[in-house]
């Protein structure tokens, strides 16, 4: 997966920091929306953003068998103030990349995820920012 810088404006990496539930958006085989509430982390240095999630979630199986264009937009709002990041992603159970998104996962919401057996973390390689108020 190709990863990118993301410039934000500080108010945005602010904003990004701040333990909000957000809205996970990936498209089903059939081509219709599939919208789920998430935590998510997002790593502005490596333009990575991270849901951990279980290998049989719906939107873990929408990116895992998802077209290699097909894309996924998270959703963080607070009253009329929302961030929307979007871009690939793609679906892994590598013990390293799991490590950092439940690291990363703590800080921000300064507690663990919760840890099934059949943890996966989705990478998104974020290349488009859209805000408003912020």
């Amino acid at each position: 997966m190709s990863r990118a810088t993301v410039e934000l404006p500080p108010a945005t990496r602010v904003f990004l920091t701040h333990p909000r539930t957000a809205t996970l958006t990936t498209l089903r085989p059939d081509g219709t929306p599939h919208v789920t509430p998430v935590r998510f982390t997002f790593d502005p240095v490596t333009g990575l953003a991270r849901v951990t999630t279980r290998v049989g979630a719906r939107k873990a199986r929408n990116v895992a068998t998802g077209s290699p264009t097909a894309r996924v937009a998270l959703c963080q709002a607070d009253g009329f103030r929302w961030v929307t990041l979007e871009g690939r992603a793609t679906v892994t159970d590598d013990p390293a990349r799991l490590t950092e998104a439940v690291r990363h996962y703590t800080v921000r919401y300064r507690a663990a995820p919760p840890t099934p057996t059949d943890l996966v973390v989705v990478e998104i390689a974020v290349d488009r920012v859209l805000s408003l108020n912020l």
